[in-house]
């Protein structure tokens, strides 16, 4: 699956190939992320709950999970 498709990282990850980053790419109208030191686990959502995400972390509503 993740051969035919097209993964974009984060431009906050780096130049550095090898860092481990947060991958995104749209396929038949979902949005599939992964993480690149774990490219097989795949989590998928649309773009209305990913835009209510972003949201949620800009507005600081996750912030009590950083230590």
């Amino acid at each position: 699956m993740s051969a035919e498709i097209k993964w974009q990282k984060s431009s906050f990850s780096g130049a550095d190939d090898n860092q481990n980053c947060l991958e995104l790419t749209e396929a038949n109208g979902q949005i599939l992320m992964r993480e690149s030191e774990a490219p097989d686990t795949i989590v998928t959502t649309d773009r209305d709950k990913l835009r209510a995400f972003i949201a949620g972390v800009k507005a600081g509503e996750f912030d009590h999970f950083a230590s």
